[in-house]
């Protein structure tokens, strides 16, 4: 999102592309939201990843927090379409298959194609889903 020429990265801040994402909006001077889609969403998140988490959190200028307590897929794709409401562009690192399970990025994909949102895809040539 673009206000007045500032940068400006929406996040749930997952591991993974989220918070990569939300780390090069920050290494480019830009401002990060934060979208936190169930008050349980840090502990459902890998250990490892916490102290991440918790870094890109801190160095938000704002965060948006749902009225959620389950971090389950309800929670993240109530996050994402959160996220798109904020949004004047989506970027997905997604290799254009369905979703595993709801709220997964085929899902907010569909969700910003329907508001009419810009979809940039991301996938670089050899990459696999894990």
């Amino acid at each position: 999102m673009r206000a007045d020429s500032e940068l400006i990265g929406i996040s749930c801040l997952a591991d993974g592309a989220d918070s990569l994402f939300a780390r090069a909006v920050l290494d480019l001077g830009g401002g990060l939201i934060v979208i936190v889609p169930a008050r349980e969403y840090r502990d459902s998140l890998p250990a490892e990843h916490h102290p991440v988490y918790d870094e890109l959190r801190s160095a938000a200028t704002e965060v948006i927090e749902l009225d959620r307590e389950e971090s389950d897929s309800e929670a993240h794709q109530a996050g994402s379409v959160r996220m798109l409401d904020q949004a004047d562009e989506l970027i997905a690192v997604w290799d254009g298959k369905p979703a595993r399970g709801y709220g997964g990025t085929a899902d907010v994909v569909a969700v910003a194609r329907e508001r009419g949102i810009p979809v940039t895809i991301v996938w670089p040539d050899g990459a696999e889903r894990d």
